[in-house]
């Protein structure tokens, strides 16, 4: 009997200068590739500081001040996250003077080209800035330049930043995660209901995907 199958909803939730999120995402993508998974993502925000400066601070420093790693580690992990970005086609170009910045106008921008249906096209382009070309999150040109680049208009880009019109919607994603008992990310939820956390690996992902979809049961 032939099965049809509504795509998998996938939901998302991340922030964009977290490396695991993209490493995370990125596996999940080769998983879906390679199953041929109907699919739709969501992407939610997640602030990995919401107490963050706006002016941000140094990558290494808080690193250091938050986990307690030393520099070594830190190198260590840096290097780490290199060569498993560099086997997914994402690149990481971690330096010294690279910083942590706050996220919250990303996450705003990310709501916003949602309602034009390019919210995921934002959210790649985010990860690509931060950790490939080490662009000013905080600066709202930069956010604005981003958004141009997936097609978006940058001038309304930056007024939707300079008037804050979607900081309410946002606050109330992130509660709503939180409330959920998201404490860190990548949190990824299939239909709603499975969740898994962190970045699992391509053959993990292929292995949940084959059980959510009965792919490779008998017919």
């Amino acid at each position: 009997m032939t099965q049809t199958h509504q795509p998998l909803r996938i939901d998302i939730i991340s922030d964009v200068v977290c490396p695991w999120c993209i490493v995370g995402y990125s596996q999940l993508k080769q998983a879906l590739d390679a199953t041929g998974t109907a699919h739709e993502i969501h992407w939610h925000p997640f602030e990995l500081n919401p107490e963050m400066p706006a002016e941000g601070q140094n990558l290494g420093e808080h690193i250091a001040e938050k986990y307690g790693s030393t520099r070594e580690q830190s190198l260590e992990n840096r290097e780490r996250l290199a060569k498993l970005g560099a086997g997914l086609g994402f690149e990481f170009n971690f330096t010294d003077d690279m910083r942590m910045y706050n996220t919250f106008n990303t996450h705003q921008l990310i709501h916003w080209a949602d309602t034009q249906n390019l919210g995921h096209e934002l959210k790649q382009a985010m990860f690509a800035a931060y950790f490939t070309e080490q662009r000013d999150l905080s600066d709202i040109d930069v956010l604005a330049d981003i958004a141009s680049k997936v097609g978006l208009d940058a001038a309304e880009a930056k007024a939707v930043l300079e008037d804050q019109r979607y900081a309410e919607d946002v606050r109330k994603l992130e509660s709503f995660w939180v409330q959920q008992g998201i404490r860190g990310v990548p949190a990824i939820v299939f239909e709603g209901k499975h969740l898994v956390t962190g970045a699992q690996g391509t053959e993990n992902y292929t292995s949940i995907l084959k059980q959510l979809t009965g792919a490779g049961a008998d017919a």
